[in-house]
Protein backbone atom coordinates (compact mmCIF):
# COMPACT_ATOMS: atom_id res chain seq x y z
CA UNK A 1 0.00 0.00 0.00
CA UNK A 2 0.90 3.65 -0.79
CA UNK A 3 -0.26 6.91 0.48
CA UNK A 4 -1.50 9.37 -2.46
CA UNK A 5 0.79 12.00 -1.07
CA UNK A 6 4.10 9.78 -2.12
CA UNK A 7 2.53 9.83 -5.76
CA UNK A 8 5.25 11.11 -8.28
CA UNK A 9 4.78 11.04 -12.09
CA UNK A 10 5.46 7.10 -13.17
CA UNK A 11 4.55 5.42 -10.40
CA UNK A 12 2.17 2.46 -11.63
CA UNK A 13 -0.59 1.37 -8.87
CA UNK A 14 -3.54 -0.68 -8.72
CA UNK A 15 -7.20 0.54 -8.49
CA UNK A 16 -10.35 -1.69 -8.80
CA UNK A 17 -7.91 -4.29 -10.21
CA UNK A 18 -6.87 -2.45 -13.30
CA UNK A 19 -3.21 -0.97 -13.51
CA UNK A 20 -2.52 2.66 -13.49
CA UNK A 21 0.61 5.03 -14.48
CA UNK A 22 0.83 8.58 -13.15
CA UNK A 23 0.70 10.74 -16.08
CA UNK A 24 0.95 14.07 -12.98
CA UNK A 25 -0.45 15.01 -9.48
CA UNK A 26 -0.60 17.98 -7.55
CA UNK A 27 -1.34 18.26 -3.82
CA UNK A 28 -4.14 21.01 -2.87
CA UNK A 29 -4.47 22.43 0.40
CA UNK A 30 -7.49 24.46 0.27
CA UNK A 31 -7.89 27.56 3.30
CA UNK A 32 -10.84 25.33 4.47
CA UNK A 33 -11.37 22.23 4.41
CA UNK A 34 -9.15 18.67 3.96
CA UNK A 35 -5.84 18.72 2.04
CA UNK A 36 -6.63 16.26 -1.33
CA UNK A 37 -4.81 14.96 -4.31
CA UNK A 38 -5.45 15.78 -7.96
CA UNK A 39 -4.16 13.62 -10.05
CA UNK A 40 -4.24 11.92 -13.93
CA UNK A 41 -3.87 8.56 -14.40
CA UNK A 42 -3.38 6.69 -17.36
CA UNK A 43 -4.22 3.08 -17.89
CA UNK A 44 -2.26 0.87 -18.83
CA UNK A 45 -4.08 -1.36 -20.98
CA UNK A 46 -6.58 1.02 -22.87
CA UNK A 47 -4.10 3.70 -22.87
CA UNK A 48 -7.08 6.44 -21.58
CA UNK A 49 -5.77 9.20 -19.59
CA UNK A 50 -8.43 10.32 -16.83
CA UNK A 51 -8.44 12.42 -14.08
CA UNK A 52 -9.04 11.19 -10.18
CA UNK A 53 -9.40 12.96 -7.07
CA UNK A 54 -8.16 11.81 -3.61
CA UNK A 55 -8.51 12.25 -0.20
CA UNK A 56 -5.18 13.56 1.51
CA UNK A 57 -3.66 10.26 3.18
CA UNK A 58 -5.94 7.73 1.02
CA UNK A 59 -3.98 4.34 0.88
CA UNK A 60 -4.11 2.59 -2.68
CA UNK A 61 -2.07 -0.85 -3.88
CA UNK A 62 1.63 -0.15 -5.46
CA UNK A 63 1.65 -2.38 -8.27
CA UNK A 64 4.80 -4.15 -8.81
CA UNK A 65 6.20 -4.00 -11.99
CA UNK A 66 9.01 -6.59 -13.51
CA UNK A 67 10.84 -5.64 -16.08
CA UNK A 68 13.01 -8.41 -18.12
CA UNK A 69 15.58 -8.11 -21.00
CA UNK A 70 14.37 -9.77 -23.92
CA UNK A 71 14.81 -10.83 -27.29
CA UNK A 72 12.91 -10.53 -30.04
CA UNK A 73 12.32 -13.73 -32.18
CA UNK A 74 9.41 -13.81 -34.66
CA UNK A 75 6.04 -12.78 -35.61
CA UNK A 76 3.40 -15.43 -36.02
CA UNK A 77 0.21 -13.59 -37.35
CA UNK A 78 -0.56 -10.83 -34.47
CA UNK A 79 1.33 -12.73 -32.33
CA UNK A 80 5.33 -11.33 -31.49
CA UNK A 81 7.87 -13.50 -29.53
CA UNK A 82 10.15 -12.71 -27.62
CA UNK A 83 12.51 -15.08 -25.71
CA UNK A 84 13.63 -14.41 -21.77
CA UNK A 85 17.35 -14.54 -21.98
CA UNK A 86 17.54 -16.21 -18.85
CA UNK A 87 14.91 -18.43 -18.96
CA UNK A 88 15.29 -18.91 -22.34
CA UNK A 89 11.33 -19.23 -22.34
CA UNK A 90 9.17 -17.91 -25.29
CA UNK A 91 6.82 -15.41 -24.22
CA UNK A 92 4.23 -14.16 -27.00
CA UNK A 93 2.89 -11.08 -26.59
CA UNK A 94 -0.12 -9.38 -29.17
CA UNK A 95 0.53 -7.00 -31.59
CA UNK A 96 -2.45 -4.67 -30.42
CA UNK A 97 -0.91 -4.44 -27.05
CA UNK A 98 2.96 -3.24 -28.46
CA UNK A 99 1.31 -0.17 -30.11
CA UNK A 100 3.60 2.01 -32.09
CA UNK A 101 6.59 0.13 -30.65
CA UNK A 102 6.19 -2.81 -32.97
CA UNK A 103 7.56 -0.91 -36.03
CA UNK A 104 11.08 -0.76 -34.92
CA UNK A 105 10.79 -4.44 -33.70
CA UNK A 106 14.16 -6.31 -35.50
CA UNK A 107 15.26 -9.75 -35.68
CA UNK A 108 17.54 -10.37 -32.59
CA UNK A 109 16.58 -7.15 -31.22
CA UNK A 110 16.76 -6.63 -27.08
CA UNK A 111 13.98 -5.06 -25.41
CA UNK A 112 12.97 -4.78 -21.79
CA UNK A 113 9.08 -6.60 -21.44
CA UNK A 114 7.33 -5.11 -18.30
CA UNK A 115 5.32 -7.81 -16.54
CA UNK A 116 2.54 -7.77 -14.03
CA UNK A 117 2.17 -10.96 -11.93
CA UNK A 118 4.18 -12.61 -14.98
CA UNK A 119 1.82 -11.44 -17.48
CA UNK A 120 3.24 -8.88 -20.24
CA UNK A 121 1.84 -5.28 -20.30
CA UNK A 122 4.46 -3.74 -22.89
CA UNK A 123 7.57 -3.03 -23.83
CA UNK A 124 10.56 -0.69 -24.18
CA UNK A 125 12.48 -0.97 -27.23
CA UNK A 126 15.95 0.99 -27.34
CA UNK A 127 15.69 4.60 -27.25
CA UNK A 128 18.09 4.75 -30.59
CA UNK A 129 18.01 1.92 -33.66
CA UNK A 130 20.11 1.14 -36.44
CA UNK A 131 18.06 -0.30 -39.66
CA UNK A 132 18.77 -0.31 -43.26
CA UNK A 133 16.71 1.70 -45.97
CA UNK A 134 14.81 -0.55 -48.30
CA UNK A 135 13.02 1.90 -50.47
CA UNK A 136 12.78 5.64 -51.03
CA UNK A 137 13.36 7.66 -54.21
CA UNK A 138 16.59 8.28 -55.59
CA UNK A 139 18.92 11.20 -54.36
CA UNK A 140 20.87 13.81 -56.73
CA UNK A 141 23.96 15.40 -56.10
CA UNK A 142 24.09 18.54 -54.42
CA UNK A 143 20.50 17.49 -52.63
CA UNK A 144 22.29 18.80 -49.25
CA UNK A 145 22.24 22.08 -48.73
CA UNK A 146 18.67 22.57 -48.55
CA UNK A 147 17.33 20.47 -45.69
CA UNK A 148 14.81 19.23 -47.55
CA UNK A 149 13.18 15.46 -46.79
CA UNK A 150 11.92 12.75 -48.37
CA UNK A 151 10.09 9.73 -46.85
CA UNK A 152 12.15 6.55 -47.09
CA UNK A 153 10.90 2.85 -46.00
CA UNK A 154 13.22 0.94 -43.88
CA UNK A 155 13.70 -3.06 -43.14
CA UNK A 156 11.15 -3.10 -40.15
CA UNK A 157 8.21 -1.50 -42.45
CA UNK A 158 8.63 1.75 -40.85
CA UNK A 159 7.98 5.14 -42.90
CA UNK A 160 10.78 8.16 -41.56
CA UNK A 161 11.45 11.07 -43.09
CA UNK A 162 15.52 10.99 -44.61
CA UNK A 163 17.16 13.89 -46.02
CA UNK A 164 17.49 13.89 -49.88
CA UNK A 165 21.33 12.18 -49.96
CA UNK A 166 20.17 8.93 -48.43
CA UNK A 167 19.34 5.86 -50.64
CA UNK A 168 18.00 2.96 -50.74
CA UNK A 169 21.08 0.19 -48.36
CA UNK A 170 22.01 2.93 -46.59
CA UNK A 171 21.89 1.87 -42.78
CA UNK A 172 20.34 5.00 -40.50
CA UNK A 173 19.82 5.60 -37.24
CA UNK A 174 16.77 6.79 -35.81
CA UNK A 175 15.39 7.99 -32.75
CA UNK A 176 12.49 5.72 -31.15
CA UNK A 177 10.90 8.01 -29.04
CA UNK A 178 9.92 10.74 -31.91
CA UNK A 179 10.50 8.54 -35.03
CA UNK A 180 12.80 11.27 -36.36
CA UNK A 181 16.19 10.21 -38.64
CA UNK A 182 19.37 10.98 -36.51
CA UNK A 183 22.11 10.28 -38.67
CA UNK A 184 23.57 7.86 -41.59
CA UNK A 185 25.82 5.21 -40.27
Amino acid sequence: MISVNDFRTGLTVEIDGDLYQIVEFLHVKPGKGAAFVRSKIKNIKTGYVIEKTFRGGEKIMRAHIDRRKMQFTYVDGDMYHFMDLESYEDLPIDSAMLGDQKKWLKDGMEVDVSLHNDVPIGIEVPNFVELEVTQTEPGFKGDTATGATKPATVETGATVLVPLFVEIGTKIQIDTRSGEYLRRI
